[in-house]
């Protein structure tokens, strides 16, 4: 049981180490925050059209762009930067961007995704 626990931790800090993990959790965080606060009745949503929805396209659309980072790291730039843009029109289109606290979680992850890069080995010291 330690072993295996032992095993999914180093895998567990392999994945975190060779992709921009924080910036995508940071992401997901304040898009789950925008969505929150989106919420109300579906009669309502239908009721407003698409300021209703947008509420939950930049929530969702923030999510994405937290968990496809993860899964591919070359796309880093692009989607730190989507998801950093859409943070900024959660304040207008969603309750001032989870009041504000979403809006402020998706900067920080869209900006930490976009300036993650990859470790390098550290270099040992010479001996002699």
């Amino acid at each position: 049981m330690l072993s295996r626990l032992k095993a999914a931790w180093a895998w567990f800090r392999a994945f975190r180490r060779t992709r921009p993990f924080w910036g995508g959790v940071w992401l997901v965080a304040g898009g789950w925050t925008v969505l929150k606060f989106s919420l109300s009745s579906l009669q309502l949503i239908v009721s407003t059209g698409f300021g209703g929805i947008a509420g939950y396209l930049v929530g969702g659309g923030m999510i994405l762009c937290g968990l496809i980072p993860m899964a591919l790291p070359a796309q880093r730039y692009t989607f730190g930067l989507i998801g950093a843009v859409l943070a900024v029109v959660s304040l207008v289109v969603s309750n001032l961007g989870g009041f504000l606290l979403g809006m402020v979680l998706g900067v920080l992850g869209g900006s930490m995704t976009v300036g993650w890069g990859v470790k390098r080995p550290r270099r040992r010291a010479v001996e002699g």
